[in-house]
């Protein structure tokens, strides 16, 4: 196994640790009651410091939450890419592998997203439309810094354009910053759920990256088709 690979493994446990580790400590340090409703939230200090610092923004707020639709439709087009490989190849089993841990991975993020709709760990700072909803971690920041890099990735696998490739790069940094930023200035999450979206995401990412790498190397003539690619 080439030490590029073993990075990413080690890197994908030492962030999910972390992730781990971060939702432990918000439910036991800096306890305090804060936010609309009085609910309690960990690291309260430096979170109630921060929200006034950046105040609210809901106008941010929704514009970064309709672009939480370009990730969306970037998971659709690679289910799409997935159904044609698998309607001409006529076999699950002929799919390229890292599409269907694509699959796989993305499901595992949902299931992330759910399990902390299901067991709320903290509760917005601000009412949305009258209610009081889930805040960590943030499911846009998880959704876009999860999907978003899959999409470079992807690409560089894909394309043998180098000028795309550098477009895809641009594309994928320029709007991860943006929506991180703007969720954490919108002032509707606590900052300590942006960053537990940060550790989730990049730990999950970093999995799929080492399992997508690692099949590829038990293939020494593996090569995607420029059929099922992108030129």
């Amino acid at each position: 196994m080439k030490d590029h690979k073993k990075r990413d493994l080690l890197s994908g446990f030492i962030l999910l640790t972390t992730f781990v580790v971060w939702t432990i400590l918000i439910q036991y340090i800096d306890v305090q009651k804060a936010g609309p409703n009085e609910t309690e939230i960990g690291f309260a200090t430096f979170n109630v410091w921060f929200h006034k610092v950046t105040g609210e923004h809901m106008s941010i707020y929704t514009i970064t939450d309709w672009l939480g639709l370009v990730p969306i439709v970037i998971c659709m087009c690679f289910g799409v890419l997935g159904i044609v490989q698998l309607i001409k190849r006529r076999s699950l089993l002929k799919v390229d592998a890292d599409i269907i841990l694509l699959g796989v991975y993305y499901v595992l993020v949902i299931i992330g997203y759910l399990l902390f709709e299901m067991v709320p760990i903290n509760y917005r700072p601000v009412l949305i439309e009258g209610y009081l909803e889930a805040s960590y971690p943030s499911s846009t920041t998880l959704l876009v810094l999860s999907v978003m890099p899959t999409l470079k990735f992807q690409i560089d696998r894909r394309s043998a354009s180098p000028i795309f490739k550098n477009v895809i790069t641009a594309f994928v940094v320029g709007f991860s910053a943006f929506m991180v930023i703007g969720r954490l200035i919108s002032g509707v999450h606590w900052a300590t759920d942006i960053m537990g979206s940060v550790f989730l995401s990049s730990g999950l990412f970093m999995i799929y990256k080492f399992a997508a790498e690692y099949n590829s190397s038990k293939k020494p003539n593996h090569k995607v088709e420029a059929s099922d690619g992108v030129q």
